[in-house]
């Protein structure tokens, strides 16, 4: 059964992308913690992070890495917090938080952004990723 992230990578349900290559896909949370509060996932189909092979293990952190500072280049913060739970949707993926507080990375709070908010983190995250 496709997860609601394999029918985000197949097109099926829309998203705010922010970054994408052949083997993974960056979006924007739709029920952030923070303002630019983004997902990384592999495009592969696999539950358990630690199920991945190694490559695809260090390449989805080295995309993240670089999602990470696409994100700190226009949002800001003191850090982007790095987390993988795993538990909500069974396909991994890393969560990065823009963060100024601990309290920013608890999921039980989270922030109410508008359509157009949305659209205009996507595409600055989006940019500053192009160029880096």
């Amino acid at each position: 059964m496709s997860t609601i992230f394999k029918k985000i990578i197949d097109k099926e349900i829309p998203c705010y992308k922010v970054a994408e290559d052949e083997e993974f896909l960056a979006f924007l949370d739709i029920n952030p913690n923070t303002k630019g509060h983004t997902l990384c996932i592999p495009k592969i189909e696999t539950d358990d992070i630690l199920d991945l092979d190694k490559e695809t293990y260090k390449n989805l952190m080295m995309f993240s890495r670089k999602v990470a500072k696409s994100i700190k280049d226009v949002i800001q913060c003191k850090k982007i917090a790095i987390s993988v739970i795993g538990l909500e949707v069974p396909h991994v993926h890393v969560h990065l938080i823009p963060i100024n507080d601990m309290k920013d990375a608890n999921f039980s709070k989270k922030v109410n952004l508008t359509n157009d908010e949305f659209i205009k983190i996507s595409d600055l995250i989006s940019k500053s990723f192009s160029s880096i």
